[in-house]
């Protein structure tokens, strides 16, 4: 997922053992936390076992936990779908979500007043790598309340997010490791997609290279006119959008090269393709509304079909439109093709989670009930909490077969027909927070149909980047501000060189972003970059001049 993020298992990074021993430094496995806290007393409630989760042992009743969601997006109901209604019944619990931004989170710490749980993202803010002083270590927890954690967490993903007292704070979701990437389970997500009916009525043209796309684009434009010919994703992360990570993936530009940061923004393949995008916009194949549009116009226009072709960069997430457009458009489905590859013959190198995750959790110090917190982590982390979250109920929502979960008839029906009362009803797939690729690939229904045209098309693409993770300059910092100038001024620069009237004026708009670059900053967070590049080659015990794996 991506949230992005999201987001690895056909191409393995060369040399990798991705053993987190030794997070750090060659002793740092052996290393005890060297901080404790004091945790409140279970008086009795029951005696923590290692073979026998916690939650089945509790004798508290109608227990109650406030839950920080540090999204907007997130779904705050608790108890009226199926997944939730097995969670509240399984552990007798009652969970009040708060959801908010990180304006919202930044006023609640300065507050003082924490919640019972607090879900954020990326583990270089400050509010990550400060989680000792505001959160609860787990591994004390676990010892103290539900040792049975240590089956179900990650040892790897354990060791990744130790701090230097030797605790572990957070715990994410889509923590994916090397073994992950080569056990198949990882789907890919971006591809470029297009619309059956007009694919098949162009003659399946061949749209691999700049001229091709071009051509084709233009075709689309003058046989479709009420069709945008090309669209793309919200332009609102500097750092994410169709038009720069996605399509460098697709050209498979390495992240990394000879153990240091690559500049793919500036890479040759990339740049040419650029330059055909710009051509597609001046023949009318790119509206200008799409540098604007927000994810919910987006979202509509991929749901009513408004595209001909879309450079895809999160297929799961945006599998509801997808789907309620193929469902009542059969022949018109949109389907994942060669297109944007790289005249220099380089694979993708399609990205998913890595180590890191996306959103990491944390049981805070101002908790009620520690050890009951605990337990919703131990639950949802395991095999059956991800089963229930993934799938609701055995029996009623889905049937295991030959090692595979199945969808009832209603159930699959409802998915796949009407995604609005699916996610309202029933809600599986939704209830993310320990969520792992390697359960959603248990059952053939993990996904809607609309996005398994992408799984297929790019499953030999996936290429893990662990040492890039977290190499943004660390926050209040001069580079970290220098690189917020620099992502925004790149993302103007990148609209607008799209949208120039000719090649010579997107020359100039590059051209003009290199000498920004030089005067704001820019060799200094590459300098920081690659120092966090070979500390994660130290952590994954890889050759320190490794580079992404392209061809």
């Amino acid at each position: 997922m991506k949230k992005s993020k999201i987001i690895l298992s056909g191409l393995i990074i060369a040399g990798a053992t991705l053993t987190l021993a030794a997070c750090g430094s060659s002793n740092s496995s052996s290393k005890s936390a060297t901080s404790n806290v004091k945790l409140p007393s279970l008086d009795g409630r029951y005696k923590p076992s290692d073979s026998t989760p916690a939650w089945k042992l509790d004798t508290k009743k109608n227990k109650t936990l406030t839950w920080y969601v540090n999204a907007d997006w997130w779904n705050k109901s608790f108890g009226k779908d199926v997944v939730t209604k097995q969670i509240k019944k399984d552990l007798n619990i009652d969970i009040k979500f708060v959801t908010g931004d990180n304006t919202k989170l930044n006023t609640m710490f300065a507050s003082g007043k924490l919640p019972d749980i607090i879900s954020t993202w990326d583990m270089t803010t400050q509010v990550s790598k400060t989680a000792n002083k505001w959160a609860l270590p787990l591994n004390q927890l676990a010892t103290t309340y539900d040792p049975y954690w240590n089956k179900v967490a990650s040892e790897d993903t354990m060791n990744w997010f130790k701090l230097s007292d030797g605790n572990t704070y957070g715990y994410p979701d889509y923590s994916n490791t090397e073994a992950d990437y080569k056990s198949g389970a990882i789907k890919p997500q971006e591809a470029v997609v297009i619309r059956e009916d007009v694919y098949k009525a162009l003659g399946e043209p061949k749209m691999d290279t700049p001229e091709d796309f071009v051509k084709v684009m233009k075709q689309i434009k003058e046989k479709y006119p009420n069709l945008t010919a090309l669209g793309f994703g919200a332009m609102t992360n500097p750092d994410a959008n169709a038009l720069d990570s996605t399509v460098q993936n697709l050209l498979g530009v390495p992240y990394y090269k000879d153990g240091k940061i690559y500049d793919r923004d500036m890479d040759k393949d990339y740049l040419t393709w650029l330059k055909a995008l710009r051509q597609v916009h001046q023949d009318g194949g790119i509206s200008d509304d799409s540098f604007t549009a927000t994810d919910d116009k987006y979202k509509q226009n991929i749901q009513t079909g408004k595209y001909a072709a879309i450079i895809l960069g999160s297929a799961i997430n945006y599998g509801n439109p997808l789907q309620t457009w193929d469902s009542a458009h059969k022949d018109s489905a949109y389907v994942a093709v060669d297109a944007i590859t790289s005249t220099e013959g380089r694979k993708p190198v399609l990205n998913q989670s890595g180590i890191s995750g996306w959103m990491i959790n944390y049981i805070t110090k101002d908790s009620k009930d520690p050890a009951t917190a605990m337990q919703v982590f131990t639950y949802l982390q395991s095999k059956y909490g991800n089963m229930v979250a993934n799938y609701g109920v055995e029996g009623e929502t889905y049937n295991m077969k030959n090692g595979q979960a199945i969808l009832t008839e209603a159930t699959r029906k409802a998915q796949q027909t009407d995604p609005g009362k699916f996610a309202t009803d029933y809600r599986l797939g939704e209830f993310i927070q320990f969520g792992h690729d390697k359960y959603k690939a248990l059952s053939p229904d993990a996904y809607q149909d609309s996005v398994k045209t992408v799984f297929d098309w790019g499953k030999n693409y996936l290429t893990p980047e662990f040492p890039t993770e977290n190499t943004t300059p660390d926050v209040n910092t001069p580079e970290a501000r220098n690189l917020t100038t620099l992502q925004t001024q790149w993302l103007n620069t990148l609209v607008s060189a799209v949208r120039a009237p000719s090649d010579q004026k997107f020359d100039e708009l590059i051209s003009t972003y290199k000498t920004f670059r030089k005067n704001n900053g820019y060799e200094g967070v590459v300098k920081v970059q690659n120092e966090k590049v070979q500390d994660n080659l130290k952590k994954l015990g890889m050759d320190k001049n490794a580079s992404t794996p392209t061809k």
